[in-house]
């Protein structure tokens, strides 16, 4: 089997592993039918590849066959950002099964994280609707179910681009990871309303980005240091309130606490 090894990958405190926990041990009780998760949110910079990875690590120790498919096909850093190392030779991505130029089997990567798997991007499109809108990536979701626990999809932002909505009706469940304080009420309602057109079940978010001092009980929330870097065409860099050049501190609420998008 085709192998990724992740080299930048940072350990969390144990407030962060208990947050992690607890986002994750919720997700199992969503319900047996609760399996294929999408994570978006409405911007570029809210960390939700930063949930991704770290519910990937996470399912992992908690013994879950997880695996991770990377579906922001436009605009991918996944592999860069946590210093993802291919094995040589042909190497396969989400974006060439969907053009139909492999078969499933070529883009599944075992990682060097017992149990967790991965479905890299591959090569970068700018025609990513026309590559979603097939059976393609409802089949290969369909074929990871039956293979794992769960299957995580790391989405593009649903205020970006449609590419989000696509990929939710291929999924069981989203969850919204949210940035603390800079996302209006309407802008949350909004993508809201875009993911339930899809008829996909909204599981509820992650509140991501807080401080300590902004609730009274601590248990849900964790430092890190973890700073996007999403710029391109469609994609606009939110700056860290901080103004820190480097990485910025973040908290994260669980989805099980969470509030429920409304």
């Amino acid at each position: 089997m085709n192998k990724i090894e992740f080299t930048r990958f940072a350990e969390l405190d144990y407030t962060g592993d208990e947050a992690l926990n607890t986002l994750c041990t919720n997700l199992t009780f969503a319900g047996a039918g609760i399996r294929r998760i999408m994570m978006t949110s409405c911007h570029a910079s809210e960390g939700k590849s930063f949930i991704s990875m770290n519910m990937l690590r996470t399912f992992a120790r908690l013994g879950k066959r997880v695996v991770l498919v990377d579906a922001d096909l436009r605009r991918s850093m996944i592999l860069a950002r946590y210093g993802g190392r291919v094995q040589k030779g042909v190497q396969f991505g989400l974006t060439h099964y969907l053009a139909g130029m492999c078969s499933a089997e070529d883009v599944l990567y075992e990682t060097n994280m017992p149990g967790a798997y991965m479905v890299p991007v591959g090569r970068e499109v700018n025609n990513s609707l026309s590559l979603l809108t097939t059976q393609k990536l409802s089949q290969l979701l369909d074929w990871l179910g039956d293979k794992f626990d769960f299957v995580l999809v790391d989405a593009p932002p649903v205020g970006m681009i449609i590419d989000a909505a696509e990929v939710a009706k291929s999924c069981d469940g989203v969850l919204f990871v949210i940035n603390y304080n800079t996302i209006s009420r309407r802008e949350m309602q909004e993508a809201k309303l875009q993911i339930e057109r899809t008829g996909c079940k909204i599981l509820g978010a992650v509140l991501n980005n807080v401080s300590f001092d902004s609730y009274s009980s601590k248990k849900y929330y964790y430092k890190s240091y973890y700073n996007t870097h999403y710029e391109s065409d469609y994609y606009q860099h939110t700056p860290s309130k901080s103004g820190s050049k480097g990485a910025a501190k973040s908290g994260t609420r669980s989805a099980g606490s969470a509030k429920k998008a409304r």
